[in-house]
């Protein structure tokens, strides 16, 4: 019982209450009447805790509402609950996690720079489906094999250290595809890989007042902006070795943009060439595409002059977050861990572990991250951190009991994150002292 209090005060705190989500379990349809046996909170609860675990089947949920509630509930019972309108109560309750922002100095774990409001990273992982659900979610096949796969997209405020969106997508609708449904905002910075690029996503955030960074995409074609004529960028890149200058993009409208290249190492340059080959899978690729291996190239809409080649650098290389991040889920969380589950239990389990993804970033690492820096001036480790809460899920919820409280209490659980969970002292920066200095 002490879980389930802890559980809902921490939801409370963010406009969450038991009282809300029966009111968000009615407007959904999840609930139409009194619930007698399967109350909503005590369903949300269950499975989220229990998705930290694996894939729980229907059975284990009943067990545990039995133990918890003293309430006997059939496994048959919740499969029938798990249905659409279920998917749509976890999803706003989701939606609601999102929006909510945790109170005191944790809000913002890096001070804002003047340049940028937000800086947005978008990026997708796969993660692997049993092959019954392959003419859902699509995937890949040859006349041999196939695999069903997902496509989770996600969209992370860096400076606050806040998800703003998830989305649970089909295999096949690819990253070109997502990029026009990002809300873009004035001020914002936008860090993305080459899936995202095309020329109508740079124009909107020209168009939003934002700005964004891309690798060069190969075969991608510029202008130059007096003659119109197009850019031969490998004639160039031969003649100067490094650019920084302004060229058009070719669209209707002409758009301009930076382009920034700067050579890279002999070693760099083959191992980029090697890899080229493999995913090409015996096909050679062009001399041109291989030459301009040799070279790291940017395009971007900053237009700032005081925005170097290792400027850009910097701040790119921040996109390396999300990756930490979506490492994180698979190797600490189980994330990638499904077994042969329906459709609609599939969609349930990945938004009760992207709630509790939500609560483990936003609310527990956020506020101590913050707490531990102020305290002990230690800078605590995303990875670190929500691993030895996965190792020790007790702790979770005596952490949650304590973060409502304006001064958290120096216990032996705090000081033992400290000594466990922070980065070592080092001449090489961490993450969030990348961070920090890419945006100063």
């Amino acid at each position: 019982m002490a879980n389930k209090k802890c559980f809902f005060e921490l939801l409370d705190n963010n406009l969450l209450s038991e009282n809300k989500l029966r009111e968000l379990a009615y407007e959904t349809g999840f609930m139409k009447r009194h619930a007698k046996k399967i109350d909503a909170p005590d369903l949300l609860m269950h499975i989220c805790l229990e998705s930290l675990n694996g894939s729980p089947s229907y059975n284990d949920l009943a067990a545990r509402i039995d133990i918890t509630n003293a309430n006997s509930v059939s496994k048959q019972a919740i499969c029938k609950r798990s249905n659409d309108s279920c998917v749509l109560f976890f999803q706003a309750v989701l939606s609601c996690l999102i929006k909510s922002k945790i109170t005191g100095s944790a809000s913002t774990l890096i001070n804002e720079c003047d340049k940028f409001k937000r800086v947005l990273i978008q990026d997708s992982t796969i993660i692997k489906l049993p092959l019954r659900l392959f003419n859902i979610f699509s995937g890949v096949s040859n006349l041999h094999s196939a695999s069903c796969n997902i496509r989770i997209q996600c969209v992370y405020e860096l400076l606050t250290g806040h998800f703003l969106s998830f989305s649970i997508d089909p295999y096949s609708k690819n990253d070109a595809a997502s990029a026009p449904e990002l809300e873009i905002q004035e001020g914002d910075l936008v860090l993305r890989d080459r899936g995202y690029l095309t020329n109508a996503e740079v124009k909107r955030h020209i168009d939003s007042q934002a700005d964004c960074i891309y690798r060069h995409k190969q075969n991608y074609t510029y202008r130059d902006p007096i003659t119109d004529k197009i850019i031969n960028l490998t004639k160039r890149l031969k003649c100067k070795k490094r650019l920084n200058i302004e060229v058009c993009l070719n669209d209707k409208y002409r758009t301009k943009i930076r382009i920034l290249a700067e050579p890279v190492s002999e070693k760099i340059a083959n191992e980029r060439r090697r890899k080229a080959k493999r995913e090409m899978r015996g096909h050679n690729p062009s001399t041109e595409i291989l030459l301009l291996m040799s070279w790291t190239i940017f395009i971007t809409t900053i237009s700032d002059k005081d925005f170097s080649f290792s400027k850009i650098l910097s701040i790119y290389n921040l996109r390396w977050k999300i990756e930490n991040i979506f490492k994180t889920w698979k190797s600490c969380m189980n994330f990638d861990r499904v077994h042969n589950v329906s459709q609609k239990q599939l969609i349930i389990l990945l938004t009760a572990r992207l709630i509790m993804i939500v609560i483990c970033t936003h609310h527990l690492f956020n506020y101590y991250y913050v707490h531990i820096q102020k305290k002990h001036s230690k800078d605590l480790s995303m990875m670190k951190f929500i691993n030895y809460l996965m190792k020790n899920i007790e702790i979770l919820i005596l952490l949650l009991s304590n973060i409502n409280k304006t001064k958290p209490k120096e216990n032996s659980i705090i000081l033992s994150i400290v000594k466990y969970c922070s980065y070592d002292s080092r001449k090489r920066q961490n993450m969030m002292q990348m961070i920090t200095f890419a945006l100063s």
